[in-house]
């Protein structure tokens, strides 16, 4: 009866190590699959998370543009008005001083302007970049 039991313990212990190297071998199938899976979910995290800032950046500008282009209407507004004021002057100096507040109107467009312009070439990058991204 002791032969019995040591020869099912046996078996037993040859059906155990069939187990054990039918899970090496799917192991070494496996390889680095699941820390390659983690990578991508990191590099894909990365990515969401670079996105989103993107994101932010972009509504920043879009912002900063609107706000120019409301610089740039008021600047408008004041010339229009200065140069109403200029047909009721008195004498050269208040001529001068209004004709110094136009010209300087009309930088503050110009620096609008571009303003402007710099802000939509950087939504112009920053929207390659996403696409690159994707």
């Amino acid at each position: 009866m002791e032969n019995q039991s040591v020869a099912s313990k046996l078996e037993a212990l040859v059906k155990l190590q069939s187990i054990d190297t039918k899970l090496d071998e799917l192991k070494k199938l496996r390889g680095d699959l699941p820390d390659e899976v983690q990578d991508l979910e990191d590099e894909i995290e990365g990515y969401k998370t670079r996105l989103a800032r993107f994101e932010d950046e972009l509504k920043e500008l879009e912002e900063s543009i609107k706000k120019n282009k409301e610089g740039a209407k008021e600047a408008e507004k004041l010339i229009k008005k200065y140069t109403e004021q200029q047909k009721n002057v008195r004498n050269n100096r208040e001529f001068d001083a209004i004709t110094k507040e136009i010209e300087l109107q009309e930088l503050e467009i110009q620096i609008c302007e571009k303003r402007t312009k710099e802000a939509k070439d950087l939504i112009t990058a920053k929207k390659e970049e996403i696409e690159k991204t994707n």
